[in-house]
């Protein structure tokens, strides 16, 4: 065999190791993600709302006194809000492990960094 060949075959070898790696990886961060809850809150916190990395509301908590029951657009609003908050929790939490996986690619200290 020539040595380019046998080059050739260690950088590929190289990138097929770190393929499984990143694969892992992501796999592992997806399972983490599905299984994590992100609690947004309004009104200081009397009102909650939970959500699921999948985006399945699993909680929802409400304060009486959160809201005038004379005026059923102002628990929507805080609703609402409660329910952006933890979906905007996820989207960053979904980020975080997302950088965590760029941040493989890009290279680390155990982990080869690939050709740019």
């Amino acid at each position: 065999m020539e040595i380019a060949n046998v080059v050739n075959d260690l950088t590929l070898k190289g990138l097929l190791e770190q393929a499984m790696v990143i694969r892992d990886q992501l796999a592992a961060a997806q399972v983490e993600l599905t299984e994590s809850e992100v609690t947004g809150r309004s009104a200081n916190g009397l009102v909650e709302v939970t959500l699921r990395g999948t985006g399945e509301v699993t909680g929802i908590k409400i304060d009486p006194g959160a809201f005038d029951p004379r005026d059923p657009g102002e628990l929507e609003e805080l609703l609402m809000t409660a329910f952006r908050h933890a979906h905007d929790g996820i989207r960053g939490l979904a980020a975080e492990k997302a950088g965590r996986l760029t941040d493989l690619v890009g290279g680390s200290d155990d982990v080869p960094r690939f050709a740019r």
